[in-house]
């Protein structure tokens, strides 16, 4: 028996940023671009340098994971020499030049050094003689965080992309890091030296990209965890700030914890107490089992939204708090009245939303007078946009804030929780 325990177990672990995912969706063109550069130096036996860049979260480093197992694996099949890989993250080295240090012992062509020979001259020097075997292998330098080896005199990162551009070398280089016009800020002499790096750029994800690659880590798992329109509201959210996958994982996981927290101060769940002894394991066994799985039991999207402005939180927020309850009642209606994927509405129509509320909770309604006044000091706020009309009940009313926000503001509230349900 499947229990809420072990699927939020589960979950967690899917979403979490070191499970490497077993395909790198919508990264399939920048991907093909690296390999069929690298495949190209292999089959030449030819140096070259690559520079992969975008925003954080765009899938860089995961996508080059997977072209330097997929070159290797190219290379046995094709019959050629796969090459020696060396993967550095720069944030680990102790000072910059330790980079070639770390390529002198990653070479398999290496000779003695001299003690007096620094790493670098050592490259130079073995890079510039023709190499006494016929069969020596190509090395692949894949240099993750390459901005940390950016020096006042730029010297380390222009000295490591001339050892590809030197008549002898055996190095592919991909250099990987978030600027986009590194390559022309602080390497203009490679440009005149014939030997800039060709440039490939990863898009910060779109709100469809984000929502597939959760719903491929979600596949794992045997029964529906997030509730549609809360994954949609997670990527549209993530997409229009930064369009960074990891914010999304960490975003959902945060959902998770907030499932998970309500459960266990549910009345019937009295005994969900223990969960947090089998997360931290990472296994439940089925025979304590807390409670069999429930179809509700699910992110739903207020979750969602209250995870998004935790990640997200605005200064919107603050004011949402502080308003009278009436106008928070207001804007609980627009929030409900929109999710069917309406972009506005009437007054009248807000009013009718309104009124249902306030009949479904026993609290008295404002007159349709007052409720226009609340409105318009919404808009005043920025809260509300209201278009023109003789007519106060045929004003078009439009939400100015984003609905996370107002979820997240009015979530501690039971009534506002229960409303945006």
């Amino acid at each position: 028996m499947y229990t809420d325990v072990e699927q939020i177990s589960a979950v967690k672990e899917a979403l979490h940023l070191s499970t490497a995912p077993s395909t790198v969706v919508c990264r399939e063109d920048e991907q093909k671009r690296v390999f069929d550069f690298c495949k190209t130096c292999v089959e030449q036996e030819k140096a070259g340098s690559l520079y992969v860049c975008g925003c954080p979260g765009t899938g860089k480093s995961l996508s080059m994971e997977k072209v330097k197992q997929q070159l290797v694996d190219w290379a046995r099949e094709a019959g050629f020499q796969p090459p020696d890989v060396l993967s550095v993250n720069c944030t680990s080295l102790t000072k910059t030049s330790e980079i070639f240090s770390k390529i002198n012992g990653s070479n398999q062509q290496r000779k003695k050094a001299n003690g007096s020979t620094s790493p670098l001259l050592h490259l130079q020097n073995l890079y510039s003689q023709q190499q006494p075997s016929s069969g020596s292998k190509m090395l692949l330098i894949i240099a993750d965080e390459l901005d940390y080896l950016i020096t006042r005199d730029r010297a380390v990162l222009h000295d490591l992309f001339m050892l590809t551009a030197l008549p002898f070398s055996r190095c592919i280089l991909i250099g990987i890091a978030n600027a986009i016009d590194l390559a022309d800020r602080f390497l203009p002499r490679l440009q005149s030296l014939n030997c800039k790096p060709l440039v490939i750029t990863f898009r910060a994800y779109s709100k469809d990209q984000i929502l597939r690659i959760l719903q491929e880590r979600l596949m794992v798992l045997p029964c529906p965890v997030f509730d549609s329109q809360a994954l949609e509201l997670c990527a549209r959210k993530v997409a229009a700030a930064s369009g960074d996958m990891r914010k999304a994982l960490c975003v959902c996981r945060s959902a998770i914890e907030i499932l998970e927290a309500e459960l266990r101060e549910a009345p019937s769940n009295q005994n969900l107490s223990s969960v947090q002894d089998g997360l931290s394991a990472q296994k439940t066994s089925p025979a304590c089992g807390l409670f069999t799985m429930q179809e509700n039991v699910t992110v739903r999207i207020d979750h969602m939204a209250v995870a998004l402005s935790k990640a997200y939180r605005s200064p919107i927020v603050d004011t949402i708090q502080s308003l009278p309850q009436h106008q928070q009642i207001i804007l609980c209606s627009a929030v409900k009245f929109f999710r069917g994927g309406k972009k506005d509405a009437t007054m009248g129509e807000l009013n009718k939303s309104y009124m249902e509320i306030c009949k479904s909770t026993i609290i008295p309604p404002v007159g349709t007078m007052e409720f226009s006044t609340m409105c318009r000091v919404l808009n005043d706020q920025g809260l509300l946009k209201l278009g023109q009309a003789r007519d106060d009940r045929l004003r078009r009313v439009t939400l100015k804030v984003d609905e996370a926000d107002i979820t997240f503001a009015l979530q501690g509230i039971r009534f506002f929780r229960n409303c945006l349900q």
